[in-house]
């Protein structure tokens, strides 16, 4: 018996098949490239990332595996990738993807700032994967991520009895000399409850978000890092970063809290 002759149904049907064949391998060659990163799945990483698919490679994020106080959670992200000469890292946004507001930190930095590294300290509310997405001036993308476990929650513990008060005694410590155009280590620390909005007081209420949302560096006028801070920062913020001045100046250092109120401090220096 001869084969039966393929009708144009049958054809037409082959034709479909073929289709969600292809359609299905693209999307499987899709689906690795989309669970790369855990970037992908959080809306606030996808909306710096945009369209853009970031290397994986060049930016570090150093947090500890395991820490027992989600409260205060040492933090470094810094790059050691490669970038065109005339470029540099202007921007790191740090996530938490399981607190409840999962922005961290934006910093925004500049040719004076000279190193792409910064350390803090921040609050984690579980185990979750902390992320880093690094912007270059060109536009240049970098992504990484790192997951931290946590056995006391740092979001909706209480903090202690004694808080302290608000943007009261700014210390900055920034070398006595710089070699004028190579990067050192500054480290900022300032007094601040860094209310979450969270937490509830000895009286059952809800104790009012109140946090520093902006911090400032300037050289001469000339502003060198910014750091856009969020509620996921840690009580009396701390950071590192570096400065790279071309000649010597003042360093105007100021912190700026959601209630308008700002606290700054001055410093002198000596590049040669």
């Amino acid at each position: 018996m001869r084969p039966a002759r393929p009708t144009h149904h049958d054809a037409a049907r082959r034709r479909l098949l073929r289709g969600m064949v292809a359609a299905i391998a693209a999307i499987g060659l899709a689906t690795p490239a989309l669970a790369e990163g855990p970037w992908q799945r959080l809306d606030a990483a996808r909306s710096v990332l945009g369209d853009a698919e970031p290397n994986t490679q060049g930016l570090v994020l150093d947090l500890p595996h395991v820490s027992e106080d989600g409260a205060s959670v040492a933090l470094t992200v810094g790059f050691d990738g490669e970038l065109a000469d005339d470029d540099y890292i202007s921007r790191i946004d740090l996530f938490a993807t399981a607190n409840p507001s999962p922005e961290i930190a934006t910093f925004h930095l500049t040719p004076l700032s000279g190193k792409p590294e910064i350390s803090t300290r921040v609050r984690l509310n579980e185990t979750q994967q902390v992320i880093a997405i690094a912007t270059s001036h060109q536009g240049e993308r970098f992504a990484t991520a790192r997951e931290v476990r946590i056995t006391v929650s740092g979001c909706l513990m209480r903090n202690g009895g004694d808080q302290p008060e608000p943007l009261s005694n700014p210390r900055v410590s920034v070398p006595s000399s710089f070699t004028a155009g190579q990067p050192e280590a500054v480290r900022t620390l300032i007094n601040h409850p860094m209310e979450t909005g969270l937490r509830e007081g000895a009286d059952g209420e809800v104790v009012p978000r109140h946090i520093i949302e902006r911090f400032t560096v300037s050289l001469n006028g000339e502003t060198a890092f910014e750091a856009e801070l969020h509620q996921s920062i840690s009580a009396s913020p701390y950071l590192l970063f570096y400065l790279s001045p071309d000649e010597s100046g003042e360093a105007l250092f100021e912190w700026q809290d959601d209630t308008g109120n700002s606290a700054t401090h001055e410093a002198s220096i000596q590049a040669g």
